[in-house]
């Protein structure tokens, strides 16, 4: 009877042991790992709302332990606090360098484009910005973020109401009933989804610049932009 086979392969040609997970993944630097967990934290707070969202549950989508988070922004809320931020930032960035037509009908065309853009592009931060805050941040709520456009708006519809003999007293009252009337509306489309981005801005602009009186039945934009 002749021997009887074996199989040693697992024994002759396996690799020797090496260190895979190392390899696999590399340490990120501290920079990464902020990052790494902003995001993660923004995605969650703009799913879950603040309260919805656990340290833990941070932790664990980042790959990390409770106490990295609380290393990188002493817990929930100094995280929180700094999407909030970084938000609120962004959104006044895109609206006040969108505004650089001369024309002030053109100019409300950019503000809403503007916000709209933000609302698409940008659609976790929006949901995270239209919630109460819980926590103070550097730049306020959403309602102070509105407020700030607006007072950039002020000043445009003060001097257009100077050119045309109105009280340029007014100009603070009517820029933030136009920038309410804009951010409101966008709140409404980022569920709605429709009409398309450049018929909301058409017709937000066709009320604020016609009054209900004079509204126009089918709205058209004067700007370059037309999507």
């Amino acid at each position: 009877m002749g021997p009887v086979a074996t199989d040693d392969r697992s024994t002759l040609h396996d690799p020797p042991s090496a260190p895979t997970s190392r390899r696999a993944r590399r340490r990120m630097t501290g920079k990464q790992r902020r990052e790494q967990l902003l995001d993660i934290g923004r995605t969650l707070f703009a799913d879950r709302g603040f309260e919805g969202t656990s340290v833990e549950e941070i932790a664990a989508k980042a790959g990390v332990s409770k106490p990295v988070v609380y290393e990188h922004f002493g817990g929930k809320e100094g995280l929180y606090a700094v999407v909030v931020d970084r938000e609120m930032r962004r959104l006044l960035d895109m609206v006040t360098s969108a505004l650089t037509a001369g024309h002030p009908r053109e100019l409300l065309e950019q503000a809403a484009f503007a916000l709209l853009d933000y609302i698409d592009t940008f659609t976790d931060g929006f949901r995270i910005l239209v919630r109460d805050s819980p926590v103070a941040s550097t730049t306020g709520t959403f309602a102070s973020l509105i407020s700030d456009i607006a007072t950039q708006v002020e000043d445009i519809l003060g001097l257009e109401f100077k050119a045309r003999g109105f009280d340029a007293k007014l100009a603070p009252l009517y820029a933030q009933a136009l920038v309410g009337m804009v951010a409101l509306t966008g709140q409404w489309w980022l569920n709605a989804k429709k009409p398309k981005k450049a018929d909301v801005a058409a017709h937000l602009v066709n009320l604020a610049w016609h009054g209900l009186d004079g509204l126009e039945p089918k709205p058209r934009l004067v700007g370059h932009r037309k999507s």
